[in-house]
């Protein structure tokens, strides 16, 4: 079901356009949410080599701290988006920010790694609403067309998270007064900022259908994806992945998301309405989303243990190690935003970044514990540039091909399939990650010292003899570079899918606008 790809100017009963300043005003809320969900992730994944070894966690644990929150996220991004379709989507936006100050507050407070795992999914639940929320929000107010203009403000707000989250991570976890607990801790105030801004300046129509949300659909999807991944991050670690359990897993997995299709496709207001799926251009998108959700976030999640172990730099020093690839995402991003809103052209985009996120992989595929600094800056821009031309891109295609009424659908859905390749690639290649290792040591110092398998705790450098230092180094260097080397073909694919994708001109109204018209269209269709 695709949209008119000519643009109508002429709108009945539409909400009035807001200005550019009254956009800005209204962004400022989400602007600050944004900035503190991009903070909480960034300032924790410095922390983590720190967190694991203080609360005596395994490199299984390093894996499940980061997968518990992106299987929460996933899991919940499509009933986030399904809800934005139907209620305030202000309320919403800020019910996900109090679940993510809970789970902060949790965190922060924790005494082992199993509260600390409960805290990441709460977390999660808020992130999912924050991730999805915001996106839809933006397509409420500013049109397709116009999205390029605020690009580059929204690339700012991701660049300084990103940037700022290490730094201030390394700069807690070194402060033996401060410690990482504050990592947790310091986005509450952020948070509760958010929620004030937003309560002051976003308003938006509420749509408030009396509808029966499918609520079976929902926990059979969460089910079935959360089975898979839990498979996904086991297997190979736990049990092998030809096993019983294997099977078991997966087909329960398939066989509960069969069920779920079947569900949604009887329910009047399915969570995932299968009909979006018509539109060629949601489809490749969904599928290339889940390819760079696989290969972007299995690869990168673990670089920055590579840098602290492989590469012996402190965390303060790891944080400003990712600054190149932040770096080529901001200006990657803003510079294709600008242009596509002044030519209206965004597919080369998408395969320019394709390309260059594949280059990128197969470049830090080639790194070890002796690779420079510039040189390994070098390969990080490269995959940064990539990223920033092929993600959020992927996510415009998708909401100027639906109608209006399935804005919120459509996002989440990309976005859950993305976060989804995510939680598949972190957990997948965490577990290749732990075996990789734990088999390089078994041949280089002999099993007993490899901690006999899946229970092998992430080392802590200042206790291991220099000769050892050196082999746990060049182990974490090489197991590092095949995670990039197994993302690699997936990016590649990512290109070849959105090749086939075809270009539709912008539309120049804002989902408000543009659901306003189709309800008159609609309600006069009916009076006939």
């Amino acid at each position: 079901m695709s949209a008119p790809t000519a643009p109508i100017d002429a709108v009945e009963a539409a909400p009035a356009r807001m200005s550019p300043r009254e956009v800005l005003q209204a962004l400022s809320g989400l602007m600050v949410g944004m900035f503190v969900s991009i903070l909480a992730s960034t300032v924790v994944a410095n922390a983590l080599p720190r967190i694991i070894a203080d609360l005596h966690g395994s490199q299984t644990v390093y894996t499940w701290i980061v997968t518990t929150e992106l299987l929460a996220m996933t899991a919940t991004v499509p009933l986030w988006g399904k809800l934005a379709d139907l209620f305030s989507k202000k309320l919403l936006i800020q019910s996900s920010l109090a679940l993510f100050v809970i789970g902060s507050l949790i965190a922060g407070f924790t005494p082992n790694v199993e509260v600390l795992l409960i805290s990441r999914i709460v977390q999660g639940v808020g992130a999912g609403g924050m991730t999805a929320l915001a996106t839809i929000v933006m397509a409420a107010m500013i049109p397709p067309r116009e999205l390029g203009r605020y690009a580059g403000i929204f690339g700012a707000v991701f660049g300084v998270g990103t940037i700022a989250g290490p730094l201030i991570g390394g700069v807690l976890v070194d402060t033996s007064w401060l410690g990482w607990r504050w990592c947790f801790l310091i986005g509450v105030p952020f948070t509760l900022l958010s929620i004030f801004l937003l309560q002051r300046t976003l308003h938006l129509p509420v749509t408030r259908r009396k509808v029966r949300i499918d609520w079976l659909g929902a926990l059979l999807i969460t089910t079935g994806v959360s089975l898979l991944l839990i498979w996904s991050s086991l297997a190979g670690n736990k049990f092998a992945w030809a096993s019983g359990w294997t099977a078991l897993m997966v087909a329960g997995g398939v066989v509960l998301l069969a069920v779920a299709v079947f569900v949604e496709s009887r329910a009047a207001e399915p969570i995932i309405p299968l009909r979006i799926f018509r539109s060629r251009t949601v489809s490749l998108a969904t599928i290339a989303s889940v390819l760079v959700g696989v290969a972007m976030f299995g690869g990168t999640v673990f670089l920055s243990q590579y840098f602290q172990i492989s590469l012996g730099k402190s965390p303060t020093v790891a944080g400003l190690m990712s600054l190149p690839m932040i770096f080529g995402l901001l200006v990657s991003s803003t510079i294709a935003g600008q242009l596509i809103t002044k030519y209206g052209r965004w597919k080369m985009f998408l395969v320019a970044g394709g390309a260059t996120m594949t280059a990128g992989m197969v470049l830090l595929g080639t790194i070890d514990a002796r690779t420079s600094v510039v040189v390994l800056s070098i390969y990080m821009a490269v995959l940064g540039i990539g990223v920033g031309m092929l993600m959020q891109n992927l996510v415009l295609a998708a909401q100027n091909d639906v109608p209006a009424q399935e804005l919120g659908a459509a996002t989440s859905v990309l976005t859950f399939f993305r976060s989804m390749g995510g939680a598949i690639g972190v957990s997948a290649l965490g577990a290749v990650l732990a075996n990789r290792i734990t088999t390089l040591m078994s041949e280089k110092l002999g099993p007993a010292a490899a901690g006999g398998g899946s229970t092998n705790e992430v080392p802590d450098l200042t206790k291991l003899p220099e000769p050892v230092l050196r082999i746990v180094q060049d182990v974490y260097g090489i197991a590092t570079a095949d995670l990039f080397l197994i993302g690699a073909p997936l990016a590649l694919l990512a290109m070849v899918v959105v090749l086939f994708i075809k270009e539709k001109p912008l539309h120049t109204l804002s989902g408000d606008e543009r659901r306003a018209q189709e309800e008159a269209a609609q309600a006069a269709a009916m009076s006939h």
